[in-house]
């Protein structure tokens, strides 16, 4: 039987390095504005643009607090807009604009790239499994999450 388990820290420790390393291909790629928090927010609006705030925070998982400052920086930087619905004037909307449009291939050639260097030496299978797990790991820490949220009080 091993001793102390080392999951949580390797998982931090690969998040560190691969943030610096897709960071530096951005740059390499004269995309210096966007560094991987900001793309996770632009990844989420690829897969469905104007989409409200508070989903946006949901399927980024971000708290809407972080989210706003991200989205401050991306809305200044030109790549995002937040206007209000035009069904429901209390929500509003984030949209991408022609800037992150015009983008996008470059960023999703780097996020390829990203992905050949962190799977390099993988099979298919043992990626399918690591994912797999990736995503059980992030179940269990989610329902906890939320768990701790039932139970604190409001402010």
């Amino acid at each position: 039987m091993r001793g102390t388990r080392e999951g949580g820290f390797l998982i931090a420790k690969v998040h560190q390095v691969a943030g610096r390393i897709f960071a530096r291909m951005l740059q390499e790629h004269g995309i210096e504005e966007i560094n991987p928090p900001l793309g996770r927010i632009l990844f989420v609006l690829w897969q469905e643009d104007g989409i409200p705030i508070g989903e946006l925070a949901k399927r980024a998982s971000l708290e809407k607090s972080t989210l706003t400052t991200l989205l401050d920086r991306l809305e200044a930087s030109g790549f995002v807009e937040r206007v209000r619905s035009e069904e429901d004037r209390r929500v509003i909307r984030v949209r991408r604009t022609e800037k992150d449009k015009a983008r996008r291939k470059s960023y999703e050639e780097v996020s390829e790239r990203m992905s050949r260097l962190f799977y390099a030496g993988l099979s298919a299978q043992e990626i399918d499994r690591f994912e797999e797990t990736l995503r059980r790991l992030l179940a269990n820490l989610t329902a906890l999450e939320g768990k701790r949220r039932e139970r604190s009080p409001d402010p």
